[in-house]
This record gives C-alpha cells, sequence and structure tokens, in this order.
C-alpha cells in the first residue's frame, strides 16, 4: 500500500505540471481528480481480488495442466524413440542374420552342386571306359568271329580248289584238316 501512495504522489505532481495554472478549473485529459483516483484504485483492487478468486487458480490449473500435456507428450516421443531405436538395431540384426543364412545357403547349393557335376563327371568317365571297354571286346569276338569264318571259307576254298587239282583223291575231312593246321601255323594279323 505504501508504494501505491507513492506511486499515486508522483502522478498527481505530474498531472499538476501538466494541467493549467489558470484559476478557473478545466477538465483536461490528463487532469487528476483525487475521487476518481481512489475510485480508480478500490475498483482495480477488487478486479484483482475477483480475478484471484475465481480465474486465476482456473488460469494456473489450465496452465499446469498444458505444461504437464506438453512434458508428458516429449517423454512419450523419447519413449517411442528409443523404441524405434532398437526396433532398428533388431532390424539391422535379423538382416544381417537373414544375410549369413542366405550365404550360406548359397555356398551349400554351390557346394551340393559341385558335388553332383563331380559325380555325374566320374559316372560319366565310368560309363565311357565302360562302353569302350565293351565296345573293344564286341570288336574283338567280331573279329575273331570273321576269322573263324575266314578260315572256314579259306578252308572251304582250298578244300573244292584241291579236290579238283586232284581229281578227289583225298577225302574232305583229311583236306579240311591239313589245311586248318597249315592256317594255324600262319601268324594272326
Amino acid at each position: 500500500m505504501y508504494i501505491a501512495n507513492i506511486f499515486l504522489a508522483k502522478f498527481y505532481n505530474i498531472m499538476l505540471f501538466i494541467s493549467p495554472e489558470t484559476g478557473e478549473k478545466k477538465d483536461t485529459l490528463l487532469s487528476v481528480e483525487p475521487g476518481l483516483v481512489i475510485w480508480t484504485i478500490i475498483i482495480f483492487t477488487i478486479l484483482l481480488f475477483i480475478l484471484k478468486k475465481f480465474a486465476w487458480k482456473p488460469l494456473l490449473k489450465s496452465l499446469n495442466d498444458r505444461e504437464q500435456g506438453i512434458k508428458d507428450s516429449i517423454e512419450r516421443a523419447e519413449y517411442l524413440n528409443q523404441e524405434a531405436e532398437k526396433m532398428l538395431v533388431e532390424n539391422r540384426a535379423l538382416m544381417a542374420k537373414a544375410d549369413d543364412e542366405a550365404r550360406k545357403v548359397i555356398a551349400e547349393g554351390k557346394e551340393f552342386a559341385e558335388k553332383i557335376r563331380n559325380e555325374l563327371i566320374s559316372k560319366t568317365k565310368d560309363d565311357t571306359a565302360r562302353m569302350i571297354s565293351q565296345a573293344k571286346s564286341e570288336i574283338e569276338r567280331e573279329k575273331i568271329g570273321a576269322l573263324n569264318t575266314l578260315k572256314d571259307e579259306i578252308a572251304n576254298l582250298a578244300v573244292q580248289a584241291a579236290g579238283k587239282i586232284i581229281d578227289e583223291n583225298l577225302d574232305a575231312a583229311k583236306q579240311k584238316k591239313l589245311i586248318e593246321s597249315f592256317i594255324n601255323k600262319i601268324p594272326q594279323n
């Protein structure tokens, strides 16, 4: 209250300085009326009391609620950010694990393909060697058969030729034995 009185006194002095000093009283915008000043102070004090009683607490409560809501939102955002970071780290770990597994599967597939390739090459070589061996033995059998057939033909031709030459002096069985022994003495090429 002391400060208000000092303020009013200074304000009154300023108003006296501004107001005209003539004897007649003239209402101006800056003229000070002591009754008006007192009523203004009383009304202002009542207004402050009413505002404090009815408006100040709800306003402060509203501001505090808003401040708490902002703090909660910030905490929630920080929590969600931390959760997102955790999920990102987990996602990266899962991606790395999946990448390793994919590389492992590819390596196993390559090894399996190489194993099958080697088995097929080995089997093909074995089959080829077996077929060549069978073909050689078949050729040898055919050769022996052809030689035997040729021997028989030569023996028959020789017997026929000798029979014509000798005019049937020897019998055919003896001549055939004689020719076969002669042919067996010839080298087999």
